[in-house]
């Protein structure tokens, strides 16, 4: 049996309880998330070049003057903790500026800077036509299928806890 067998029979065993359209689905939804954790491989290894996540705080930066830490960091989806850190080296990187607040000096407000829109703009460019690509076969009905879809994914994954270990 090839591995590709072996692994299309494996997978079916495991969710067997599916109707083939969620089997489908599942796949797809797994080759997806492969492909981005490659793609977040290939950055991290080439040297110089930001990570997904930093990518992820300069993003969300575009459409706001300026963001306190903590809701940058929940809009990337990242620790507090985590986003400090990168937005300490993004800032070194001349790509953000962060400044105390005026109203609460114990936040701090951190922005883009002309490098840094420059750099965001310039990744919009070479992403947005992909985008565009593989999404323009589908209707806007497909669209807000599959974004529905992928939200009840999410959602279902946010529930999941770890189970206790026994002892």
């Amino acid at each position: 049996m090839s591995a590709t067998s072996a692994k299309t029979a494996t997978t079916s065993k495991l969710t067997a309880d599916l109707r083939p359209a969620g089997q489908e689905l599942g796949q797809a939804f797994k080759s997806c998330l492969s492909a981005v954790r490659r793609l977040r491989g290939r950055e991290n290894r080439a040297h110089g070049e930001l990570s997904d996540a930093q990518y992820g705080l300069l993003f969300n930066l575009v459409d706001h003057e300026a963001l306190p830490t903590s809701e940058l960091a929940c809009l990337a989806n990242l620790s507090p903790a985590t986003a400090t850190g990168m937005l300490d080296g993004l800032a070194s990187a001349g790509l953000v500026q962060r400044t105390r607040s005026e109203r609460d000096r114990r936040v701090v407000l951190t922005s883009l800077t002309t490098h840094g829109r420059a750099l965001v703009d310039a990744r919009h460019a070479e992403f947005a036509p992909r985008f565009a690509a593989a999404l323009a076969e589908f209707s806007d009905d497909e669209l807000r299928t599959a974004a529905a879809v992928l939200g009840r994914l999410g959602a279902m994954f946010d529930e999941i806890r770890p189970t206790p270990a026994e002892d």
